[in-house]
């Protein structure tokens, strides 16, 4: 499996998304966090994860005759590379942007239906801004965005941090703009 074929799947995607920041998760407490995905379902995409090498096992243990494993995700194997994005066709990006829309809309769901939550507390956030740009304050822009979330994302999961989707995206909105600059 490449790292295309990774973020062009909603509960692939979401499994990642639960493994980032160092934890490690069993099936089970994977599952847990998916509810909307058959347990089933998510053995599967936890068991292609592994082959491909996006995770590995941290651990593994004897429960009640099973073996029970602990997964850790090796965050360099689930990325797209430049090279890869540069490949990547105007279909390939629709199912991907497609993707990660649905993921967002799944993963907002279940925290609206969890019993604690409280989006003025959580400050939680999903503006939209238009931007008129040219194209050394674009570039601008993302180095400065990088510059702010790049040294957050070395955080690991522990008492008192709570786990955040953050999901910037930027593209031009109008028909030839930002093109060929």
């Amino acid at each position: 499996m490449d790292a295309l074929e990774l973020v062009a799947h909603p509960a692939r995607l979401r499994i990642v998304h639960a493994l980032r920041g160092g934890r490690t998760l069993t099936t089970a407490e994977l599952s847990a966090r998916l509810p909307d995905v058959s347990k089933a379902m998510v053995y599967r995409h936890v068991e292609a994860l592994s082959a491909a090498g996006v995770l590995e096992v941290a651990e593994e243990r004897r429960v009640r005759g099973a073996v029970e494993r602990h997964y850790r995700l090796r965050a360099e194997r689930a990325t797209v590379s430049d090279d890869e994005f540069a490949a990547i066709t105007a279909e390939e990006h629709r199912q991907i942007f497609a993707t990660a829309m649905a993921v967002l809309v799944s993963e907002f769901t279940a925290y609206l239906d969890h019993e604690d939550a409280d989006p003025v507390t959580d400050l939680v956030g999903y503006r939209q801004h238009a931007l008129w740009l040219n194209h050394d304050e674009r570039e601008q822009l993302i180095a400065d965005l990088r510059r702010a979330i790049v040294p957050h994302l070395a955080h690991e999961s522990a008492p008192g941090r709570s786990r955040y989707l953050l999901s910037p995206i930027l593209f031009p909105v109008e028909e030839g703009v930002g093109v060929g600059e």
